[in-house]
């Protein structure tokens, strides 16, 4: 997902030609895939190498052309309208969007929050629902009239206002179909990085989070870095905390220890934002526990705007992209969780007790008590298919113990990527999204891109990361055994390697055999099912339309079938944006995705407004012309 670092993240175009005998082969790619679906599936391959079981029915749309226009593109018979935008007013008492950038924290607390990111529809009615948005961070060109250049006290206030969550009530014109938001209904809320909030689970109270301002260590002022979501059966909505080290530096020198290294903390303030410098609970000279308290899946209620927001400290503490949630058929809670940062790992945890749909109360306590697991991918060699397992991170089993610096379950999560580590789990690249199929119980993830891998000793090539320097980025799917979500084993293959066949041939950065020159992308980052079973993947990647990347244009959000294979494009974003979050109507015949970041460093985006204005972050409906379902028939 992006970050105030995602420029950083993206790799530049390389050659990649003299690597091809150190890749896997890409017919080896297609044979080993092709027989895992078979296994798991009953279909046939085609001539081609591609796996089809019957020809799609659930994509019923025209694919759209890749885009280089500062505009927001659908299929022939749809149409998209924005929602609501950064700077929109949400709370009583809010002034309009002033584009000068002269307004002060008061206004923007009230406002939308800066680069919408996941987002989750609450239904209320046929015709009224909840949305809640996340806000990952801010644009401080845009945010500030001297863009960043001479941050007061009440620059980092408003900044700090900027992030977080956004909460909305949202209606539909029942004449045109589209929705539109409600500024000061009762139900609108913003959360931010001065929210309080309560600390629960087992790392709750430790001395590794307590803080002269909290010596409980059981209440965090606010959260930031909301990247990806989830939304829970017992109406309540997950925001995960991701790049949060990028928030602090120091103001004297200090040694970092190699837990806060190993973290992304840094001494210096990479990206000016001088929150340390005016507030002081960002300066690691000072108050080195602050940053353990952040980099947590964040829980709250929507539906009432009192209510405490809770960090869940079971779930481990890392760059957390989003939270997949799924009930297994036990009734225990299973969630898939990534860490986005190259080379980091994909986690489960698995709750101790139970769903129960008549006893709400008890629910909201589920995500306290459980254990957590990190996955280790296997595979023979030069296969894209394999076994995988779950390693449980328990205090006191895999040697995770007071011999290898782990004195109690608390330091196990709030280290969790060290415990990861010193259990042997894979090393991914950069593991984003995670959806459930709604029907078969089949788990995807994207891994969006790892210019490290081939490089880094510890990240070699292989299993389902099989290209070094990798900067187009992959899906990875995996069953459960006996489709049971608690079980500690799984089968698993690559759903796709997005790839230019156009600039290269016949080896895996060409891709798999379901991208072709007309739906190609890179960077597959968010990911989502609908109720039908498709899977809507969007791109947060290099745009620069040449080198490696030619012919790809702008970001993009595309359509796949789980069942074919086949992927078509479905949307493309304006200039220097991302496409992220995507969510829909009750009926589907509304879909939500947001336009993050667009005109990123600079680039000349007017996005939404047009003319000479400011670029903003949006979320945009999409509608059939004729009512209908989104790709429906």
């Amino acid at each position: 997902m992006s970050s105030i670092m995602s420029h950083q993240q993206r790799n530049t175009p390389t050659d990649f030609s003299t690597m091809v005998s150190d890749a896997v082969d890409r017919r080896a790619f297609l044979k080993g895939s092709a027989a895992l679906s078979l296994f798991l599936a009953g279909a046939t391959i085609s001539r081609s190498g591609a796996v089809f079981s019957q020809p799609t029915t659930l994509l019923t749309f025209s694919q759209v052309s890749t885009s280089t226009d500062d505009t927001f593109r659908v299929p022939a018979g749809y149409s998209a309208r924005p929602l609501v935008s950064w700077g929109d007013p949400l709370l009583p008492g809010a002034p309009p969007y002033d584009e000068s950038g002269t307004q002060t924290s008061a206004a923007q607390r009230l406002q939308m929050g800066d680069n919408n990111d996941a987002m989750c529809l609450f239904g209320i009615s046929q015709d009224h629902a909840l949305l809640v948005v996340n806000n990952e961070y801010s644009n401080l060109h845009t945010l500030y009239s001297h863009g960043g250049s001479a941050i007061t006290a009440d620059d980092v206030l408003k900044d700090q206002y900027a992030h977080g969550v956004s909460v909305m009530e949202v209606r539909r014109n029942t004449t045109t179909g589209f929705w539109y938001y409600l500024a000061d209904a009762p139900l609108n809320r913003r959360i931010t990085a001065q929210t309080p909030m309560l600390v629960r689970g087992p790392a709750a109270g430790h001395a590794l989070l307590r803080t002269s301002a909290d010596p409980t260590g059981t209440r965090v002022q606010g959260t930031f870095g909301n990247c990806a979501n989830g939304q829970t059966p017992w109406g309540t909505y997950l925001t995960c905390e991701e790049n949060t080290n990028d928030y602090f530096a120091s103001s004297s020198e200090v040694s970092l220890t190699p837990a806060q290294q190993r973290y992304g903390l840094d001494t210096d303030d990479e990206y000016n934002r001088e929150w340390f410098r005016h507030d002081e609970r960002f300066d690691l000279a000072r108050h080195p526990n602050e940053a353990n308290r952040f980099g947590w899946v964040v829980e709250f209620d929507p539906f009432d705007p009192q209510s405490e927001p809770v960090k869940r400290t079971a779930l481990g503490r890392f760059s957390h992209e989003n939270a997949a949630l799924t009930i297994n058929r036990d009734g225990r809670v299973i969630v898939y969780m990534g860490d986005d940062a190259r080379g980091e790992h994909i986690y489960k945890f698995v709750s101790a007790g139970r769903y129960d749909p008549q006893d709400a109360p008890a629910n909201r306590h589920l995500l306290d008590e459980g254990t957590l697991y990190v996955a280790h991918f296997s595979a023979n060699p030069g296969e894209l298919k394999g076994q995988g397992r779950w390693i449980e991170l328990t205090h006191g089993k895999n040697g995770l113990d007071a011999g290898s610096g782990f004195n109690d379950q608390a330091e196990v999560l709030i280290f969790a990527r060290l415990a990861a580590t010193a259990v042997g789990a894979t090393t991914m690249d950069r593991p984003e999204w995670i959806a459930v199929h709604p029907h078969n119980g089949s788990v995807l993830c994207t891994l969006t891109n790892n210019r490290n891998r081939g490089t880094n000793p510890e990240q070699q090539t292989g299993g389902p990361n099989p290209r070094a320097e990798n900067h187009y980025g992959q899906i990875v799917r995996w069953w459960p055994e006996d489709n049971d979500h608690g079980r500690a084993t799984f089968q698993w293959d690559l759903f796709v390697l997005a790839g230019n066949p156009v600039v290269h041939s016949g080896n895996l950065y060409a891709g798999s055999s379901n991208i072709n020159p007309d739906n190609m992308f890179n960077s597959p980052d968010g990911l989502a099912f609908d109720t039908d079973g498709r899977l809507w993947i969007q791109t947060d990647g290099n745009y620069s339309n040449n080198g490696d990347f030619a012919g790809m244009g702008n970001n993009q959000m595309l359509c796949a079938d789980p069942a074919t294979g086949e992927i078509r494009r479905f949307a493309t974003g304006p200039v220097g944006c991302e496409l992220t979050g995507v969510c829909f109507s009750p009926d589907q015949t509304t879909m939500f995705a947001g336009v993050q970041h667009p005109g990123e460093d600079g680039l000349p985006s007017h996005f939404p407004a047009g003319g000479n204005s400011k670029p903003r972050s949006t979320i945009m409906m999409i509608r059939r012309d004729d009512g209908g379902i989104i790709s429906g028939s």
